[in-house]
């Protein structure tokens, strides 16, 4: 059975999520992809939440309306790289070419999107480890590990053995920013809390660090939006 729907220009496509602790229905929307979610009691009718959902309706269209819409990565279209705007364009070759204005992406237009997702992979791998590297020397203390994800939920991750994951799209943010994540996890290495002795090593291996936090705040989910 089809998720339900709530009717308009244009439909609204919701989520239905069922719950033993819910003691009323719930409305949440994701900023990362727009997903209207209702949780609801057990054992409530489906009717009744589709009813608070269609009371709802305007509250939803203006959240969504201010999150803005998802942005199909193909030629034509600006990412942000670095901070930065830059056009992605057709390319020749076979390999990706970055200028200061465009990035160029050989390839068949229908796979233009992958194709750029999984160099920016490789690209923000080698952007992490070395700022890793730079960090982990200043603390006196070893990773064992740096793999790259699709976060949604965070922008990085430090195990209990040494094991560093960053979300690949802190690529697209300025590189003050993806620093500032490479030394917040690697302060990790010594301290496994966010007590004020890890924010202390924090800003001693990168320096002051709210501004970078700020703008992770305030921009880091529009950075979900790209399509790839």
């Amino acid at each position: 059975m089809s998720d339900p729907v709530l009717p308009g220009t244009p439909p609204i496509p919701l989520t239905l999520r069922r719950s033993a602790r819910a003691r009323r229905i719930t409305l949440r929307i994701s900023q990362l992809d727009g997903r209207v979610t209702l949780t609801m009691p057990k054992r409530l009718a489906e009717r009744e939440a589709l009813a608070f959902a269609r009371s709802k309706e305007a509250w939803i269209r203006k959240h969504l309306e201010a999150r803005g819409e998802d942005q199909i990565v193909k030629p034509g279209q600006q990412i942000p790289l670095g901070g930065q705007l830059v056009e992605v364009v057709q390319g020749q070759g076979r390999s990706v070419q970055i200028s200061e204005n465009a990035i160029a992406v050989p390839g068949p237009e229908d796979r233009i999107g992958a194709k750029l997702g999984a160099y920016l992979r490789e690209v923000a791998r080698d952007r992490l480890a070395g700022a890793c590297d730079d960090y982990a020397a200043r603390l006196g203390r070893p990773y064992s590990r740096i793999t790259m994800r699709d976060t949604r939920s965070r922008w990085g991750s430090c195990t209990s053995d040494g094991g560093l994951m960053f979300s690949w799209r802190l690529i697209m943010a300025p590189p003050e920013v993806l620093d500032y994540v490479a030394a917040h996890e690697v302060a990790h290495l010594a301290e496994m809390n966010h007590s004020p002795a890890f924010w202390a090593g924090v800003e001693r291996i990168y320096g002051p660090y709210k501004e970078q936090r700020t703008w992770l705040r305030k921009n880091g989910n529009a950075l979900h939006r790209y399509k790839f």
